[in-house]
């Protein structure tokens, strides 16, 4: 008896288990079968049929963009003499202060010239002898000739005397050279700026001994305007050679502390290639009334060799790097997103001149790492952006806790009605 009653379990549990094992694979093939009947195009139907995306759109601009070529320049004065005496002699009165502007002739230094003076007045009096001797032969000169007209002497004596009027004449020239001579060490003895600038450190005092050979006084530096001299790559040269032919073109001068530019032309090409560095030597010049160009600086310097004319403009942020190549998203009229494919004509900072959109058409600039194609888009303004991502990203999580929330239901539900095999049949 007990042995039937155990041979009656076994072939329940035994019912029951191909009871489960069956109602399990009719659902896990009704499952599959539903998964591959989908349409590939799911994705776009789920996109267009899920919430409204909040981004932020800009429109594509049109602009006349120019081609830079970067480099680094270093900024150098277009005129920097060192003012030294010309005569060694001793500093009697400094007329100017480090640092001041100062114009072409104005006086910057004297010099003792007592010594120089005398020698001007001993070279007057030297002329004002040789001249009274000049007269006197003049008049013997004179004399004798009449003499020679009345017979009373011969042609000889007056051609003596005719010497020695031509002789104190030859001395009255010299004299003159000699006190011009004179004036000429005594100017050395006041130096003025040779030309306009700003006057750097005054290395000497009254009572300084100066030489020739010696240090500057001072060096004078003009700053308006100034030059800003930069090297460009060999394959540049045909590049900056047309641009020098144009009349110079647009050069911009950077500046590393304040960002602020400077606009300039171009003024220079070398004459050569430096076969060391492959690298030719150029020079623009920069008017500098502000002084925000100081020499010895070291600036970025861009120069404009060509013009993209009606150039499509967007901001670089707003392309996106996709396994297919760069896209941005477009906005159409019935605010639906589409991957645009584009190409970089040319990048200048935070915009790029770009190919593929129109001026005018609207692309997605902030929320597109939530963008799917076809999906709409609800058009926020541009200050909203960071909240509009939080918000994004906020109810984005929200959703897919959600839809996770219900998957496990369902799963558990599923689970609940299959760990429940049917009941044996007694």
């Amino acid at each position: 008896m007990n042995r039937k009653i155990l041979l009656g379990l076994v072939a329940a549990v035994l019912v029951g288990a191909g009871g489960y094992a069956w109602l399990r694979s009719n659902t896990t093939g009704d499952a599959a079968l539903t998964a591959v009947s989908a349409p590939a195009s799911s994705a776009s139907a789920s996109a267009a049929a899920g919430p409204p995306v909040s981004v932020t759109t800009v429109v594509v601009q049109k602009k006349d963009v120019d081609v830079m070529l970067e480099a680094t320049g270093t900024v150098t004065a277009l005129n920097s003499v060192d003012i030294r005496p010309q005569v060694a002699s001793t500093i009697t009165k400094v007329q100017i202060k480090e640092g001041q502007f100062v114009s072409a002739g104005q006086p910057l230094f004297v010099l003792d010239a007592r010594t120089d003076e005398v020698n001007v007045t001993k070279a007057r009096a030297q002329l004002a002898k040789d001249q009274a001797a000049l007269a006197d032969a003049e008049r013997q000169l004179a004399r004798s000739k009449d003499l020679f007209a009345q017979n009373f002497i011969s042609q000889g004596a007056v051609d003596t005397n005719q010497t020695l009027v031509d002789s104190a004449r030859a001395v009255v020239a010299a004299d003159r050279a000699a006190i011009e001579s004179a004036q000429v060490g005594l100017s050395y003895s006041r130096i003025v700026a040779p030309a306009a600038g700003r006057a750097g450190a005054i290395n000497v005092f009254p009572g300084s001994t100066v030489q020739p050979s010696g240090n500057a006084l001072v060096t004078i530096t003009q700053l308006d305007p100034i030059s800003v001299a930069f090297s460009l790559p060999q394959r540049n040269l045909g590049d900056a050679l047309a641009t020098l032919r144009a009349g110079g073109g647009k050069v911009t001068a950077l500046l590393p502390d304040s960002g602020s530019a400077v606009t300039g032309k171009l003024k220079f090409v070398d004459n050569a290639v430096d076969a060391a560095s492959g690298t030719v030597r150029v020079k623009a010049e920069f008017a500098n009334k502000d002084e925000r160009l100081w020499p010895g600086a070291f600036v970025t310097v861009r120069l404009a060799v060509q013009t993209l004319a009606g150039a499509s403009v967007i901001p670089q942020a707003a392309v996106i790097q996709s396994p297919r190549g760069k896209i941005v998203y477009v906005v159409d009229a019935s605010s639906k997103a589409t991957a645009r494919p584009v190409e970089i004509t040319y990048a200048n900072g935070e915009e790029v001149a770009v190919t593929g959109v129109k001026p005018g058409e609207r692309i997605v600039l902030d929320g597109r790492q939530n963008l799917r194609p076809g999906a709409t888009v609800i058009d926020r303004p541009a200050g909203d952006a960071g909240r509009g991502r939080r918000g994004g990203a906020a109810s984005g999580a929200a959703n897919g806790a959600s839809a996770a929330s219900s998957a496990m239901s369902e799963a558990g539900r599923g689970a609940a009605t299959t760990a429940t095999p049917p009941a044996p049949a007694v």
